[in-house]
């Protein structure tokens, strides 16, 4: 990550100390905005640490706007209906929340409707909210700010399919690059004559022109849109995947030519259920699925990542000044939780310092979870004791937690567990495990029970706890105490030490020092 440019004296390790009490993230501790699409309409309040906010509130409403567009060049009206009354129901959220004002957006349906200035301004005079109406290429920077909010320094195609249009914006070096737009949208495709040849026939002509106006994109391809969304909760249906987190869940160029078969192999409404996808998203996955599938064919991604950030998140991204934007979104979101929630907020500083001499030759990535793990180590304390190892676990594994892969959550949440808990087998837990190799679970369990160990000798920020020597050539562990330190070290503390010196199959010698 980008380290801050102005640091603090008291900054530590090499992400910085937090931003979200400074002035600038302040302002954006609590954002609404809206999103007028084609298919849908909806509300999200973000709130909380505003590199990596938590979902206040998010309301979505499918009106099907650009229903029936094709033919008749307007609104759908009784989308337009149910749309207008969403938008005063909105309104009157945000006034009771005490929201600034909201940043309203309208995409493909409105700007391509005839009556969509009539529409902007009757929402305007009933309800006070102004609609920014944005063109495609617009709509795909700000999709493509989205992903970089989950993403910092991110690079590839970034392709965000709604209702009416698809498009696509290139990132490197976080930074959006070209932009494009086409009128892949499901809603515009199944008004195309011909049936499903001639729609096919349709999607490789359009998208062999993007490819050669847009020119080679082999890195990875971040999919945004409920669409996407729907195919990849079939995909983890059809795998038996066990982590249900759409966001940075993977798929191949093979996986998406086996869900291809595999939807038109099956019945859409058992399907549909199967996989957890509403019926009216589940009636545009036929066509999406096409468009899909001539894409990945026709870039040929080295990998498919889905986001689950898109315009909305980019349009907070749009508000963050530089310094706020190249911060680590689970670094920021760590400390928010433990500022929030834990017993003794800093305390994970000390922790993390104590325990890193056992992962000296810990990769940067490796050493972000870490850190991650010692500032979440103590958030959970207010839950049951007998169920503490599985709040971690679920919180680690399921929250929004930006920037991490699906392997990187299990090993955190295994990391957290074992903070609890000595023992992984028998948890309900069991099928996540396989997300990692044996290797990284023996490190996640390792950092777990040292973080364990290490939270009862001192419990207060930048105490001296004493620390650890590692050698693991001679598998050689030194415990060095404090002499005020030394009376902490009990049976509990000793049994907790056993049990981290038996993960690292270690000898184990405790020292004192004046």
């Amino acid at each position: 990550m980008t380290p801050d440019p102005n640091p603090d004296p008291q900054d530590w390790g090499p992400f910085g100390r937090p931003l979200f009490n400074d002035p600038s993230a302040r302002a954006l501790s609590r954002v609404g905005v809206v999103d007028v699409g084609s298919n849908s309409v909806r509300l999200v309040v973000f709130d909380g640490a505003a590199r990596s906010p938590a979902y206040f509130y998010n309301e979505k409403i499918m009106c099907g706007l650009g229903a029936g567009q094709t033919e008749t060049g307007r609104l759908n009206p009784e989308g337009r209906r149910r749309a207008l009354a969403a938008l005063q129901r909105f309104q009157h959220l945000a006034e009771g929340m005490g929201l600034p004002p909201l940043s309203a957006v309208a995409t493909a349906a409105v700007r391509d409707a005839e009556d969509g200035p009539e529409f902007c301004a009757e929402v305007l005079r009933e309800t006070g909210l102004y609609i920014w109406v944005i063109d495609g290429e617009e709509e795909a920077r700000l999709s493509a700010q989205g992903v970089l909010l989950g993403w910092p320094g991110s690079y590839g195609l970034v392709c965000d399919i709604g209702g009416s249009s698809m498009e696509l914006a290139e990132i490197s070096d976080g930074r959006v690059g070209r932009r494009l737009t086409s009128p892949l949208g499901p809603l515009k495709l199944r008004d195309i004559k011909g049936g499903r040849r001639g729609r096919k026939a349709h999607i490789k002509t359009v998208l062999e022109d993007l490819k050669e106006r847009m020119g080679p994109q082999r890195d990875r391809l971040f999919l945004v849109g409920g669409s996407w969304r729907a195919i990849a909760r079939i995909d983890m249906a059809r795998r038996g995947y066990p982590l249900k987190v759409l966001h940075e869940y993977r798929m191949t160029a093979q996986s998406v030519r086996d869900t291809v078969k595999y939807i038109e192999a099956s019945d859409l409404d058992s399907l549909r259920s199967a996989a957890g996808v509403s019926s009216a998203r589940m009636a545009l996955v036929p066509y999406a699925i096409d468009v899909l599938n001539r894409l990945v064919r026709c870039f040929k991604p080295k990998d498919i990542a889905i986001s689950s950030y898109g315009i909305r998140e980019g349009l907070l991204y749009e508000q963050m000044p530089q310094r706020l934007r190249d911060r680590d979104p689970l670094i920021e979101a760590c400390y928010f939780a433990e500022d929030k929630d834990s017993r003794l907020p800093g305390f994970g500083k000390t922790l993390f310092r104590y325990v890193m001499p056992l992962f000296s030759n810990a990769p940067p990535a490796r050493v972000r979870l870490i850190k991650a793990a010692c500032l979440l180590h103590d958030v959970s304390w207010r839950a049951h004791p007998d169920y503490r190892a599985e709040v971690c676990f679920d919180y680690a594994t399921r929250a929004n937690l930006g920037g991490m892969k699906h392997s990187e959550r299990v090993f955190l949440g295994l990391a957290l567990q074992h903070r609890y808990r000595n023992k992984r087998e028998g948890t309900r837990f069991a099928p996540l495990y396989e997300l990692l190799d044996e290797k990284d679970q023996k490190q996640a369990e390792i950092l777990g029970k040292a973080m364990r160990f290490g939270a009862m000798l001192v419990m207060e920020p930048d105490a001296d706890m004493g620390h650890l020597k590692w050698f693991p050539k001679k598998r050689h562990l030194d415990l060095i105490l404090p002499e005020k330190v030394r009376p902490l070290y009990g049976e509990v503390c000793e049994a907790r030490l056993m049990s981290l010196a038996q993960s690292l199959s270690a000898t184990v010698t405790v020292k004192t020092r004046g």
